[in-house]
C-alpha cells in the first residue's frame, strides 16, 4: 500500500481574558516560630488589602510553602571563617487569578502597594480555558495537513484514501501572552500612595494575543 505523509502545522491565537498575580512573601528569623509568624502576617496583610478592593479571600490561594535554613560565613576568635546559622526563611507562594480588566488590575496593584507586605510579584496574562485553545490548535494542524495532502494528490493525479496513522508528541504549550508588566516601579508607587498605582493602567492597555503553534504528522493511503 502506498501512502502519503504530511506534517500539519497548526496555528491559533486568542485574546487574553485572565490575569494571574503570583506573590512570594517571606520572613526570616533565627527562631522558627517568629519566622513563620512573620510570613503569616504578610500573607494576612496582603489578603486584607485585596479583600478591601473587592477580591474574595477564597481566590487568594496558596500555591506553595517553603521553609529553608540559611547560613553565613563569619570570622571566629582566630580570625578564621566558619559557617554559622543565620536563621529560618519561611515563604509563601500565593496566587490570585481574575478576569482581565485594566482598571481591575490597577486596583489589585494598588492594594499590593497599600498592604506594605512587599512581595515578589509576577504578572501573567493568560486564558481561562486553555484546553479549548489547545483543541482548536490540534484541529488547525489536522485541517492544514489534509489540505496539503489533497493538494499533493491532485498534483500527482492520485486520490487521498483512508487515514492510516497520526504521530503526535505531546508538547508543553505556553498559554501566556508575551506582554510583560515591569514592576520595578512598585516601590515608588508605594511611596507616592495608591492613587498613582490606580492610574498606572488605562483602558488602552491591551496585552498581546496568545499565539500558539504545534505540529502533528498524518499518514494517508494513496489511491
Amino acid at each position: 500500500m502506498k501512502t502519503v505523509t504530511v506534517k500539519g502545522i497548526g496555528k491559533v491565537s486568542a485574546p487574553v481574558d485572565t490575569v494571574e498575580l503570583s506573590f512570594r512573601l517571606w520572613a526570616k528569623d533565627k527562631d522558627y516560630d517568629e519566622a513563620l509568624q512573620g510570613a503569616d502576617r504578610k500573607v494576612a496583610a496582603l489578603e486584607k488589602a485585596l479583600c478591601a478592593v473587592g477580591f474574595a479571600a477564597a481566590d487568594f490561594q496558596t500555591a506553595g510553602f517553603h521553609v529553608n535554613t540559611e547560613y553565613e560565613s563569619v570570622r571566629d576568635e582566630n580570625n578564621d571563617y566558619r559557617t554559622a546559622f543565620a536563621g529560618y526563611n519561611c515563604s509563601y507562594d500565593q496566587l490570585l487569578r481574575f478576569d482581565f480588566d485594566p482598571a481591575r488590575l490597577g486596583e489589585a496593584l494598588s492594594a499590593v502597594a497599600e498592604s506594605k507586605a512587599e512581595p515578589e510579584l509576577q504578572v501573567r496574562f493568560t486564558v481561562r480555558e486553555p484546553e479549548k485553545l489547545e483543541a482548536a490548535l490540534l484541529r488547525s494542524a489536522a485541517a492544514r495537513a489534509r489540505e496539503r495532502a489533497e493538494t499533493l494528490c491532485a498534483a500527482a493525479g492520485r486520490r487521498l484514501g483512508e487515514l492510516q496513522r497520526i504521530d503526535y508528541d505531546v508538547n508543553r504549550l505556553n498559554f501566556q501572552s508575551e506582554t510583560m508588566l515591569d514592576m520595578e516601579a512598585m516601590p515608588q508607587a508605594m511611596a507616592n500612595g495608591a492613587l498613582q498605582a490606580k492610574r498606572s493602567l488605562s483602558a488602552a492597555f491591551r496585552p498581546q494575543d496568545i499565539e500558539l503553534q504545534d505540529t502533528a504528522v498524518f499518514v494517508w493511503e494513496l489511491l
